[in-house]
Order: C-alpha cells, then structure tokens, then sequence
C-alpha cells in the first residue's frame, strides 16, 4: 500500500506500518528505565484551558510535523499559507514534512529535548502510543470550548481520539478503503458499473474472466491485504480486539470467513497465486486488472498518471452481512513540547480548531473531511470520495490500543499473507496468528502500564 500521502508519487504502505514499530521502540527508547512505557515527560496532563477565541497573546512561533510528503502536501502547504498570512504578527506556523516512517520515531526523543512539534498530526492508530507515554496534551477543553461533539464529525473517527476517557485529537479526515474497477473491462460483461452485493461481485468477476480478462481481481499477499482482510471481517460481524486490548478476536468464524473468501479468489482463477507488493494496483493501471480494492488516496494517482484506464470508484462491496469498511484518520494533536509555554498551548489550540474547521482544501488532496460541515460545503459534496460518507456508519477503526502496531505487523498482517500464499490454511494461519498477537498484547500491556 501507500502512505495517505499517496497522490502523486507515494510511498509503499509498508513503510508506515514499520514507522509504527519504530514509533514504539522510540518511547521505548526514550523511557527513562525500567520496561513501562509510563513515565512522565512532563506535561502530559496539564494545560492552560482553551476559551475558544482568536489568540491574543504575543507573538508565537508554533513547530508543526507532518507525513504529507506526497501529492496532498501542496494541499495542507496551501492550508498553511492562508493561516499564516491571515495571522501573521500573532502566530507563524513553521512546516517541517517528515516521511512518516521517520517522523514517529523521532517524536519523543525529539519532543522530550524541546526540539520536536508544538503541533503535529499523526494518525489515528498512534494515538493510544503517544498519549500512553504522555507526549500528548489532552484537547477536551478544546472540543468543550467550541461546543464540539460526535454529532458533528463522523462518529466513529470522533471516538478514535479518545483514550482512557481523555480526548487527545481533533480528527481531519477520514481516509478508507473503496473500490476501484474498469468500466471498459465490466462493458465487455454488459456491466455499467460494479455490483454492490456479494452474488453480484462474484458474477461479475466470472463475468469479466469469461470475457477474456484473465485474472480480474488479483489478491496481494501484503499491502492491502490485511485491511481487505479487516473489512470483511467487519462485514461479517466480527471484531478485531477485545474491549479490554487483551485478546485478538479475528479468529473467530467471521475472520475465517473473511480469510477464507480473499483465498477463493485465487482458487477460483480470479487471481494469480502470487501478487508482489502494489502489483495488483499497478496491473490496475495498466488495464490489466478489473477489480481492485485500495484507498481514496489513489485517486489523484490514478488522475494523474492513469491516463489510458478508464476507472471508476465506488464503496467496497458487501460480501457478508452488512456495509463496512476499514478506515483511518489524519489527527491534529498537541505535544507536551507546547506544554512547557502557556502561550503556545493558547495559538497551538487555536491553529488546530482553525485547520479542522477549514478543511475544504485538504478534501481535494482525496480525503474525507472529518467535519460534517465541510463535506455538506458544495465543492466538497461533489467529490467522489465524500460520497462514501453516506453511510458514516459503515466507517471502521482500530481501537485506542497503545503498540497496537506491533500486534498488526507481527501477528495480522503474516496470518493474512501465509493464507494468501498458501503456506498454511485459513485455519492455521489464524490460530498461528491470534496466538502471536495474545503474547504481544500481554507484553504491550506491561510496556505502557500507568
């Protein structure tokens, strides 16, 4: 996969799901001794209150880290522009853009020295991590100040800022999973567009093969194999987690379902036994592949630089028995850094509420708007990702687990690949799976221990 910032000329996903090891063996790092992750650096908890009006105090300087690298860091460099022009005198936001696989683990040795962000935005699944380690400063002030709750964002990407009853983010965007596929390729099976429904998929994808495209839907081994396979298991009633993070649920009969149909795919003939990292997305770019599921960030990719296939995009198709998809989220948080300056804290507040608010520009770099008042905004409305928002139910993400990286890359992720692969049944490669991710959870648990 790539990263979100992948319009343009991304990097591969894998990249950002090693920066989330590396993010955890930093805080690691950066411990003071012993094994907990609990230590204090200083600030953690404590702020001034946000009153929810323009900053007023003296001039500050606010440092700002970020990981779009790719085609949407135009996007938040014009976001950037505009506030510092509009408040320049008062408040100058410096950008320091980061590929996010350096950028996570830099930031608490970075942040501890005082020589990291005031602000940053990090994604969703890294919160629980940072906030368990007390980098961040709790922004329940801010959404009270504002009069801000779930109501006004998408539910799910609202409750993922939360960990252990404290909210630490105000979310962007949400970025997902969707389906893309060939109108060319479907015309010649007498499709206008992709089936939404799982009897429906499968004909088409019998439909396409019969009409000389021989291998539709080509299923990858990595990237994004395991957030196909946590969309389907989501679909098929199943749960990741247990509430508590001590047990891994996605062995359960809903995973096997879901590990289960991605394997029947090749065994059907719809793919080829073996699909390298982003081969099937390059296939698909190269009308060599009907169906493909990949994130809304590709689509300014595949604008740019799919110049001969004629693509659409639309929802990922219920397979089992209801409508969901995996999802994440770009998060504006603020560090214990700004913390040490009553000021900063103050500005820092106030950029982020400023940024999420106005976020019109950052949804044409392929993103979601979090607010539900950006995306009811008419330019935003029309864009074909915001059309996935219909359904704000269907959102899913990983629960606020602190190292839940870990448990994604060492467990998940290789359960998924050695059934894609073939190298052990969906069976084994769950049971083999769920066991790893147990142990690593009971080591997280020690790790980030109040």
């Amino acid at each position: 996969m790539r990263t979100t910032s992948s319009a343009g000329t991304p990097l591969p996903r894998r990249t950002l799901l090693a920066a989330s090891a590396a993010a955890a063996a930093g805080l690691l790092t950066a411990c003071s001794g012993g094994t907990k992750i609990g230590a204090d650096q200083g600030g953690g908890d404590s702020a001034p209150t946000f009153s929810g009006d323009e900053y007023k105090g003296p001039k500050v300087t606010l440092e700002y880290w970020n990981g779009f690298t790719g085609g949407d860091g135009p996007h938040m460099k014009e976001m950037l522009r505009s506030f510092n022009e509009r408040y320049k005198g008062r408040i100058e936001v410096r950008n320091t853009t980061r590929q996010w696989i350096d950028l996570y683990p830099a930031l608490p040795t970075a942040i501890a020295a005082g020589k990291g962000p005031d602000v940053a935005v990090i994604h969703n699944e890294q919160i629980a991590t940072f906030a368990a380690r007390k980098t961040l400063i709790p922004l329940d002030d801010v959404t009270g100040a504002l009069g801000l709750s779930e109501k006004d964002f998408v539910p799910a990407v609202w409750q993922a800022g939360v960990y252990q009853g404290k909210r630490y983010s105000v979310p962007l965007d949400v970025h997902c999973l969707a389906d893309y596929w060939n109108a060319r390729h479907l015309s010649r099976a007498g499709l206008k567009e992709a089936p939404q429904d799982r009897s429906g998929y499968e004909d088409a994808l019998r439909e396409v093969k019969a009409a000389g495209v021989a291998h539709p839907f080509w299923m990858p081994n990595k990237w994004p194999a395991h957030l196909m396979f946590m969309t389907l298991l989501w679909q098929f009633g199943g749960e990741m987690y247990s509430e508590d993070g001590t047990k891994a649920l996605w062995g359960s009969d809903a995973g096997a379902e879901a590990l289960g149909w991605m394997v029947e795919q090749i065994r059907k003939g719809h793919s080829p036994e073996q699909v390298a990292q982003d081969a099937q997305y390059n296939a698909f770019k190269n009308n060599k592949v009907s169906f493909t599921w990949d994130g809304i960030w590709q689509i300014n990719d595949l604008k740019e630089n799919a110049t001969t296939v004629d693509w659409r995009m639309s929802a990922v198709p219920r397979i089992g028995d209801r409508e969901a998809w995996w999802s994440a989220s770009h998060n504006f948080v603020l560090t214990s850094q700004a913390g040490r300056d009553n000021n900063k804290v103050q500005a820092a507040k106030f950029f982020i509420d400023y940024m999420s608010e106005r976020s019109t520009e950052w949804a044409k770099a392929g993103m979601i708007p979090a607010r539900n008042s950006v995306r009811a905004e008419p330019e935003v409305a029309e864009l074909p990702q915001t059309r996935l928002a219909e359904n704000v139910d269907a959102f899913h993400f990983l629960p606020a687990l602190p190292g839940l990286g870990d448990v994604q890359t060492k467990a998940l992720e290789l359960a998924v690949q050695q059934a894609v692969l073939g190298k052990a049944s969906v069976t084994k490669a769950l049971q083999d799976g769920v066991r790893t991710a147990d142990q690593v959870l009971a080591e997280n648990k020690q790790k980030y221990a109040e």
